[in-house]
């Protein structure tokens, strides 16, 4: 769902085209592998609060920095778009309760928004009660379904005031305040809920919040805002997971991890060791900067070097990249009961020396470029291509790297080709298939995975993007009142995996391929029928209604006419 920026270099496209032909078939594709995931696994959807919601500023709820950042215009979302409404699913829990139920998911991720709970994002200003009442009973309603909650404290929609206040993540006080937010749903919802996730992709977050301007809270403090947000982030966590490791485990006998985003990254030539090595470095400045400080206690050791030497080739005094203390390292160092993992494409990995005198920055910092292979599957976005086989070596990377974690993947799906509105979404069912396959191997391998979730359960509003890029297994009909969902041709697709637990042979996967595809034509023309409802809707809504009202006038005009003649 999050991008990231790429350099095309015309001359490496051409190696790596080359390389595309040559390496294609890659060991890991060679074959597909037909097999069950171990018992217990868990299936999932998930979404967050901003996306999906609505009622932006409905019972109570504060204003966040996406509202701020999505009101203020000036080409910030595509198509000026908003969330104001989104999916309304603020409005819509038992209907969307449905869907899942529908998908026969295990567990369903989902998001708190901060700002619905606490308005000004401060627990001693005001609680709203609605908003805890609203997760409450929606907590209660999952559970009754025999659907485990999956909750992310934070995905990206601070509280405004907090933002405006102090800086939003710029400032350290921030970790107290997430820190009182965390322990108030700990002690509101934590009796039913036993998997919490402190943070989304917390590095898309400090990237494009802090360093390019293009998320909420729309700054540019080029290679600094982002590694001090980080620098918080990373310590929010932390408290958050001691306050729940001290107060509320015992208790509750819950667990509290963090989701981490990152794209594989393959050497161009893995013959050519600077390659490697730049490989590597894209890993440990993607995946390593949040995991290495809770897994290691400390940043990753190329990032120390690299940022600390720019800084004094720029004339600095100190690294741009904050530094922990002795204490710090020691008091974050060991900070979670599982690593969540995001996941969506591949990219090549080649170096590339940028001189300090360019100024500094995250891009610059890395010394490397991102590049493509022009033969892997284009969905239509203009970054997410289908490369399943990087999946398997993230997973294995992670798994060797941090020490063997209880991993949940929290987030791995593809979004819609642009300007389609069909339903049978052959595209995702192939993405799935292939990437729910290496995942497999990954276990076969010894990856220690514990669940899968896939992104997302319904088209939702896709932050600078708008509604332009879609992820649902449900689409949305944004341009009607009541939100419409329809199922595509994946629901039953991902349905079929999640009820056999993985794929136990050919002939049975190959009918789920065609049995999906028998329903979605189905659902496309109600979707195709969904115009002339609309207008039907609005007929008996608006025009009948007034209809009415003028004949009752009209009839009370003349019968007072009718009095008067008549006296």
């Amino acid at each position: 769902m999050k991008p990231v920026p790429f350099v095309t270099l015309w001359w490496v496209l051409l190696l790596v085209s080359g390389l595309g032909a040559t390496r294609k078939g890659s060991p890991e594709e060679a074959s597909f592998y037909y097999g069950t995931f171990p018992p217990g696994f868990s299936w999932g959807v998930g979404s967050s609060a901003f996306q999906t919601e609505g009622a932006w500023d409905q019972d109570g709820k504060g204003p966040s920095i996406w509202d701020a950042f999505t009101h203020s215009g000036k080409g910030k979302v595509l198509g000026e778009e908003t969330a104001d409404v989104a999916c309304n699913g603020y409005y819509r829990v038992q209907e969307d309760i449905i869907l899942l139920r529908e998908l026969h998911v295990n567990h369903y991720r989902f998001s708190l928004s901060w700002p619905r709970l606490l308005p000004t994002g401060v627990r001693g200003d005001q609680v709203n009660e609605k908003g805890i009442k609203f997760y409450s009973d929606f907590i209660d309603a999952l559970l009754k379904s025999n659907i485990t909650p999956i909750v992310t404290l934070h995905h990206w929609d601070l509280p405004q005031l907090l933002q405006v206040k102090y800086g939003g993540w710029q400032n350290a006080s921030m970790t107290n305040y997430f820190s009182d937010y965390a322990n108030l749903c700990f002690e509101a919802f934590g009796d039913r809920v036993k998997y919490w996730v402190t943070f989304s992709d917390p590095r898309t977050m400090a990237e494009k919040g802090y360093e390019t301007g293009h998320h909420a809270p729309g700054l540019k403090l080029h290679g600094t805002g982002l590694y001090k947000a980080a620098h918080h982030i990373i310590k929010a966590h932390a408290q958050a997971w001691h306050s729940y490791n001290s107060t509320w485990r015992s208790r509750q006998q819950g667990l509290v991890g963090i989701s981490l985003n990152c794209d594989w990254g393959e050497p161009v030539d893995t013959s050519n060791p600077k390659d490697i090595e730049a490989a590597e470095r894209y890993l440990q400045f993607c995946l390593g900067w949040f995991a290495n400080p809770i897994y290691a206690g400390d940043y990753p050791q190329v990032m120390k070097e690299r940022i600390g030497r720019k800084s004094a080739e720029q004339g600095l005094d100190v690294s741009r990249l904050p530094v922990f203390s002795l204490q710090e390292k020691s008091y974050i160092k060991g900070t979670s009961d599982f690593l969540g993992l995001g996941h969506f494409t591949t990219r090549y990995i080649t170096e590339r020396n940028y001189p300090s005198r360019r100024g500094p920055s995250y891009q610059n910092d890395r010394d490397l470029v991102e590049l493509v292979d022009p033969n892997w599957p284009d969905l239509g976005s203009q970054w997410l291509y289908s490369v399943p086989w990087g999946f398997r070596r993230l997973l294995n990377y992670a798994q060797t790297q941090y020490g063997d974690p209880p991993i949940y993947v929290m987030e791995n799906g593809a979004s819609q080709t642009l300007h389609c509105t069909q339903l049978c979404d052959k595209w995702r069912i192939k993405y799935l298939k292939g990437y729910i396959n290496e995942m497999l191997k990954a276990i076969k391998d010894g990856a220690n995975i514990k669940g899968y979730t896939s992104w997302s359960l319904l088209d939702q509003f896709e932050w600078e993007k708008g509604y332009s890029n879609r992820y649902g297994f449900y689409y949305v009909e944004f341009n009607n009142r009541n939100k419409p969902r329809y199922p595509k041709a994946s629901v039953q697709y991902y349905k079929k995996i999640v009820t056999a637990n993985g794929f136990p042979n050919p002939r049975e996967v190959e009918s789920w391929y065609f049995k999906a595809l028998e329903t979605c034509s189905i659902n496309n023309q109600m979707l195709a029928a969904e115009p002339l409802l609309s207008h039907m809707q609005m007929v008996t809504e608006i025009v009948v209604p007034t209809v009415c009202t003028l004949c009752v006038l009209i009839a009370a005009v003349l019968l007072m006419s009718l009095l008067r003649s008549q006296s």
